[in-house]
């Protein structure tokens, strides 16, 4: 007999007032005892869907089911079975390391001799037994993310969502934070549900990674199928400035060569942002956001939606041209010998390049061959961020 998915999710789509759409129809299945990647940039649509398979908001339509219960019916069922761990650590500095992770068993209604035990046991898990009676003021930030674990572990979930996990850390305790998630799968059985913006990091820890962009899925599958299905070689080609109305010419050449497999586009201005910004617009113009948010133009309450759109293709073309657009991403059967051949090619044509380099295929690649766009830390525009500000807001009503 199979055993239910820790986590069946059915087109799960969330749509806020005025029509922002943070996520739409998306769809998986999560194994249990699974270390599943969600991946995205900031405004993609990950913590909106942590925040429904976690009960804290109801979709718009479609559902899940987390341990076998319905998010919408069995709410109480769910949060019994799940750990969460957001991005911001939750604990309180005024109290030592065992009191807070006492509170939170308390919330849970663990009897007191059970909450003493798990207790001493998330502690250990989590090397800080020798600081537990330590005031959290003392603790490092890489103690206070490894406590917040910790909290999140009281009630020995069956799931545990943790929220970009390692965000803001130094490489050691990103490392040692590695280590406490693998062992959280192979010695407690513990499914996780991971965002992170980390590519190395999903690549290491990760059975299966979703992409999603926008509220879509754009991909899923194991890293190094997804890495696979990128081709072979990737060859980053940056044409000299001098030479940029030939960049062009030189591409289309190359497409022609027996060793060209596919160019991995970027996006200068994504449709669904644009749909997101002129939205932002419509709100402001009913008088649904006070003031002008950061990083819109002056009288944007009053543009109407086609022109809220045609101002941010200027803006991105604007980041475009400052970012430089004769970078390319050329997908070729054998890096060692395309190069050359593009040397002999933009020689040909007169074009100079700028400078040349290969390397296999990444997680970075594939998010960029699937949304047109690198995956980074600091990846977010302004109006990212505002929606991101907004769809929290409004969770918190």
């Amino acid at each position: 007999m199979k055993m239910p998915h820790a986590i069946e999710a059915k087109n799960l789509t969330k749509i806020y007032p005025g029509g922002l759409k943070a996520v739409n129809k998306v769809s998986f299945d999560i194994e249990e005892g699974e270390i599943f990647g969600f991946l995205g940039p900031n405004g993609a649509g990950k913590t909106t869907t942590i925040m429904m398979l976690i009960t804290l908001t109801n979709p718009t339509d479609g559902t899940a089911k987390v341990c076998g219960h319905d998010i919408r019916t069995e709410r109480d069922a769910v949060r019994n079975c799940i750990g969460y761990v957001s991005q911001d650590v939750a604990v309180d500095d005024q109290l030592t390391g065992r009191e807070n992770i006492v509170l939170q068993g308390r919330f849970y209604h663990l009897p007191k001799d059970v909450l003493k035990k798990r207790a001493d046991e998330v502690l250990k898990l989590l090397d800080l037994q020798d600081r537990a009676n330590d005031k959290v003021e003392t603790y490092s930030g890489g103690m206070r993310k490894r406590l917040d674990i910790a909290g999140g572990l009281i009630h020995r979930p069956e799931v545990l969502f943790l929220d970009e996990p390692t965000l803001g850390l130094d490489i050691q305790t990103r490392e040692k934070i590695h280590e406490y998630i693998t062992r959280l799968q192979r010695e407690e059985k513990m499914t996780i549900f991971l965002t992170t913006h980390y590519m190395d990091e999903a690549d290491k820890l990760c059975d299966r990674v979703a992409i999603i962009d926008h509220g879509e899925i754009k991909a899923l599958d194991d890293p190094e199928k997804l890495k696979s299905k990128v081709g072979g070689d990737i060859v980053t080609l940056r044409i000299a400035p001098e030479s940029k109305e030939k960049a062009q010419e030189t591409i289309a050449e190359i497409r022609k060569q027996p060793f060209f497999q596919s160019l991995i586009e970027t996006q200068s201005a994504p449709s669904g942002m644009m749909e997101q910004f002129a939205n932002v617009a419509q709100m402001m113009k009913k008088g649904k956001l006070k003031g002008i948010p950061r990083g819109f133009p002056q009288g944007a309450g009053s543009l109407g939606r086609e022109d809220m759109k045609s101002w941010m293709t200027r803006q991105s073309n604007k980041k475009s041209t400052i970012n430089g657009k004769n970078v390319y991403n050329i997908v070729v059967k054998d890096g060692a010998t395309a190069i050359p051949q593009i040397f002999k090619v933009a020689g040909a044509i007169g074009a100079g390049i700028e400078s040349i380099s290969v390397k296999r295929p990444s997680l970075d690649d594939v998010f960029l061959a699937y949304t047109g766009r690198a995956l980074r830390e600091e990846e977010g525009s302004r109006m990212e961020h505002l929606m991101q500000a907004m769809r929290m807001r409004r969770m918190r009503q």
